[in-house]
């Protein structure tokens, strides 16, 4: 029987960030085919497309983009690993910050033909605020690329952060072969085995004569010069990497598998078991005997037969047992979490026990809310809040139907709780009419989709001339006395905090210079 630090050692917990298509949700798919959680791995495009294992929303599947993060656990030589799929579309990202939150580390996904893109840029600062250790997978080396020294240079440059090549990949698109394994020193040769299956693979020395027939005269001299020329860079610094300065960089191709289990490898080699977190009781760490958990993600209705809502906790310190009594800190009572799970996407399977670096799924009544904290009975300390965005577009919304008043309540106020949508009303008003406000505007079309098809309500939207958003921190203020544009509008969020709609930076100066006394946030506390 493995010990409490034997089992959370072996844990490995990690997010897998890109821009979008740079084929993020493909090598997901690879890592659980290798891991042996899948037989034969799902893709996103193509004639033969089976969806994506991570993408189990129905308009994901229509679109071929991960519109929420999902979770997935899998074990793989020793280790249990959990991995967080992100959405990469950046109309999305806030769920994929909040994400980031709960992960250790995180796989970078380049696509090799364009580099480093705006979205990428975007999530790289996120994990960089945090420090976590960032492994690089430049991907679609199946196809014609830039050249891979032009891209590592790039992430260093646009990224600010060191690069180190762990593997060099020899050629590219119908010629790319394999790749060198710098630290093994030798040829890791790839033969197709169709993309649903496992890569054939052959290693071989640099000096093996045989290399020659296997690629090539002028390839095998090319890759000597390159090596030669890889051995006068920097040095392998693994506590560089551990720091979040030094990105490890593998080659590949997720479609075809081609460079997919080095990498795996690779980053189990380097990564540690989960990390200790901050909390107001100073640190917490995860060897701790004591359990506790955050809520990073909330997610209704992840099984149309049950009409559920879960609540997603990163487990940050100790040992979860289902039948056990946990404290509920924001809510101040004591609990016994119901129906816990561990996730492959959309399957699930009731979890008896669960420790430091997992993630698991919880029934949620509608009391937990995004960075809540839940703990033993006798312990009070809070996590540290996730960061709430500030919604840029705003609609107004209302049913279509007034006899299904009931259903648009529950569906609007749930999607919010997710932290998909903000939602407000207008002061002293009831929820027949909403402003709905996102991040970006694919939310809308996910937002109306899921209404009309998980709640059975058809709504009506029309668009706001509002983009800026302030919450009021003056505490007692009187609305009606307040001197603003004719522009701006007062609501309330779904608290009951009361704040303004701006169409523009010149309405709130003028908020600011004719209310003595008035404070306004950018973010809702």
């Amino acid at each position: 029987m493995p010990t409490l630090e034997e089992e959370i050692s072996r844990r490995r917990t990690f997010a897998i960030i890109s821009h979008p298509d740079a084929g993020k949700t493909t090598l997901t798919e690879k890592f659980l085919l290798y891991g042996g959680a899948i037989a034969q791995a799902g893709e996103v495009k193509g004639k033969r497309a089976r969806a994506a294992t991570s993408d189990w929303m129905e308009i994901e599947k229509q679109r071929g983009i991960s519109v929420t993060s999902s979770v997935m656990q899998f074990q793989h030589g020793g280790y249990c690993i959990n991995i967080l799929d992100t959405p990469g579309h950046q109309d999305f990202s806030e769920d994929t910050y909040r994400t980031l939150m709960a992960a250790d580390s995180a796989v970078m996904v380049i696509d090799g033909a364009k580099g480093v893109e705006p979205q990428t840029r975007k999530l790289f600062r996120v994990c960089a605020l945090r420090h976590i250790p960032i492994f690089t997978f430049i991907n679609k080396m199946d196809r014609e690329t830039r050249d891979p020294l032009e891209l590592c240079e790039e992430v260093e440059r646009e990224l600010g952060i060191d690069t180190y090549a762990v593997n060099w990949p020899i050629g590219c698109g119908k010629e790319f072969q394999g790749v060198y394994d710098r630290e093994k020193q030798c040829i890791i040769h790839f033969t197709d085995a169709g993309h649903a299956k496992k890569a054939g693979v052959t290693e071989i020395a640099l000096d093996d004569p045989a290399l020659v027939d296997l690629i090539g005269q002028k390839r095998r001299d090319n890759l000597a010069d390159e090596i030669e020329l890889l051995g006068a860079g920097r040095e392998f610094d693994l506590d560089a990497v551990r720091n979040g300065t030094l990105s490890p960089v593998f080659f590949g191709s997720a479609l075809t598998n081609f460079g997919v289990e080095p990498f795996l490898e690779g980053f189990l080699r380097m990564t540690t078991a989960p990390l200790s977190r901050e909390s107001d009781a100073g640190v917490i760490d995860a060897f701790s005997p004591d359990f506790s958990a955050f809520v990073f993600k909330i997610q209704a209705n992840m099984n149309k037969a049950h009409r559920d809502r879960l609540a997603f906790m990163r487990i940050c310190s100790g040992k979860f047992e289902r039948d056990a009594e946990y404290y509920h800190v924001q809510g101040n009572k004591k609990m016994r979490l119901s129906q816990p799970q561990t996730m492959m996407a959309s399957e699930r399977e009731i979890v008896q026990e669960a420790y430091a670096g997992d993630i698991i799924g919880v029934f949620d009544p509608g009391i937990f809310s995004i960075g809540d904290t839940i703990t033993v009975p006798g312990k009070k300390f809070r996590f540290g809040g996730i960061p709430t965005f500030e919604p840029e577009h705003f609609m107004s919304v209302s049913p279509k139907d007034t006899m299904k008043r009931k259903q648009f309540v529950k569906g609007t106020t749930q999607i919010a709780q997710e932290g998909a949508i903000q939602i407000f009303q207008e002061i002293a008003s009831g929820m027949e009419e909403v402003i709905v406000g996102v991040v970006g505007t694919l939310q809308f079309d996910v937002f109306k989709y899921r209404m009309e098809n998980e709640y059975n309500v058809e709504i009506r939207m029309e668009t706001l001339p509002y983009s800026l958003i302030r919450w009021i921190d003056t505490p007692d203020v009187d609305l009606k006395k307040l001197n603003l544009t004719s522009d701006t509008k007062k609501v309330q969020d779904i608290r009951g905090r009361y704040l303004l709609l701006f169409s523009n930076e010149w309405s709130i100066r003028w908020a600011l210079e004719h209310n003595e006394g008035l404070e306004l946030s950018e973010f809702s506390r």
